[in-house]
């Protein structure tokens, strides 16, 4: 069972629908026993860091998703749930976050007119090192985006997929161990995001 993590915002339904398109079992829970009991997890995310961290720790989510990680537990963070997974976000004046992945969430600064922000579309995805979840997807894949804050992890080599927005050059997936997480949302990315999605569910972590 995949364990889709409900935690009062998110998209939830879009998630678990995809996952049913690729035929796997997966289901929205707040339910601490149901995560622990989870083959792999996903931390979906719409929303702003600083009300999705004071959810997780009214409902007791934090430690959990702390413990999972920990264990090797298979683990996917999807947009606000990839910036969340950091130290620090800088969205709600900072925001602590779960500590997950060395480094933060920081805003993008429009350079010019042409920099809308939030970024809101589809855009590329270079390979910076072979993953699992990215096998049978094409380098420079395009997935869709909607963020105004991008992961900015302390260690590069913590950096799965780089795209260019504003000027900037941010990591659109982050990977460490059993855990990975995009800022774009496979779950909205057509072929591609459902492949991934699909890679996620056959993934032992490793």
């Amino acid at each position: 069972m995949i364990a889709i993590v409900d935690y009062r915002a998110g998209n939830l339904t879009s998630v678990r629908l995809a996952f049913e398109a690729i035929g796997a079992e997966a289901a929205p829970t707040s339910d601490p026993a149901a995560i622990r009991a989870a083959d792999r997890i996903v931390f979906p995310g719409v929303g702003a860091a600083g009300s999705a961290m004071r959810n997780l720790a009214q409902l007791g989510l934090a430690p959990v998703l702390r413990e999972r990680v920990a264990a090797g537990v298979p683990f996917l963070g999807i947009c606000l749930g990839t910036q969340i997974l950091l130290e620090r976000s800088e969205e709600d004046g900072g925001t602590p976050c779960l500590g997950l992945l060395r480094g933060e969430a920081r805003r993008f600064v429009p350079r010019t007119r042409a920099d809308k922000i939030p970024e809101m579309g589809w855009n590329q995805a270079r390979f910076e090192r072979p993953h699992p979840l990215l096998a049978g997807i094409p380098d420079g894949a395009d997935f869709y985006f909607v963020h105004s804050y991008y992961p900015a992890p302390a260690d590069p080599a913590d950096a799965v997929c780089t795209t260019e927005y504003a000027g900037v050059r941010f990591a659109s997936m982050v990977g460490r161990g059993s855990l990975a997480a995009t800022q774009f949302h496979p779950e909205k990315s057509g072929r591609a995001g459902l492949r991934l999605l699909e890679n996620f569910a056959r993934w032992d972590g490793r």
